[in-house]
């Protein structure tokens, strides 16, 4: 059971089919979708989707979110710089649950040039099944929030 009933997702150029696929899947778990963009397969800059979706949590509207670019890379150096966002970029859904279990991560990065979609579709679900488990885990995910001062 999905920790989140409605969740963030956005992406650039190069993300935006398997953000489809992934938009396609999330609402077929009965989870509300809101889609940031981008809109289309023009070239674009993933920083301003980054933005888009990092203010959406920021908010408090939304708990988690995803970000697809062409790697992961670019999309989760940009939410990063955001403050409150923990978003890790990840191609296998172990770190994917992972992140969530042990690093409260709010954001899930991926690439679709790196990943296919049966993969992007695990760990989406790895992702948004795991609860933070707390803990000695609490301390560090404070002292990592902490840099941001």
């Amino acid at each position: 059971m999905a920790i989140v009933q409605k969740i963030v997702i956005g992406s650039d150029h190069a993300g935006y089919d398997l953000k489809q696929e992934i938009i396609a899947h999330l609402k077929s778990l009965g989870l509300e979708v809101l889609d940031v963009g981008t809109y289309s397969k023009d070239s674009c800059h993933y920083p301003e989707f980054a933005k888009a979706l990092c203010q959406k949590i920021q908010s408090g509207e939304f708990k988690l979110g995803i970000l697809i670019c062409g790697t992961g890379i670019g999309m989760s150096m940009a939410a990063n710089k955001c403050r409150g966002i923990r978003a890790a970029c990840c191609s296998d859904s172990y770190s994917a649950r992972l992140t969530r279990e042990h690093n409260d991560a709010n954001v899930l990065c991926f690439g679709a040039r790196v990943i296919g979609p049966g993969t992007a579709e695990d760990m989406v679900d790895a992702f948004i099944n795991t609860e933070f488990a707390g803990g000695r885990h609490q301390l560090r995910v404070d002292m990592l929030m902490d840099l941001e001062k």
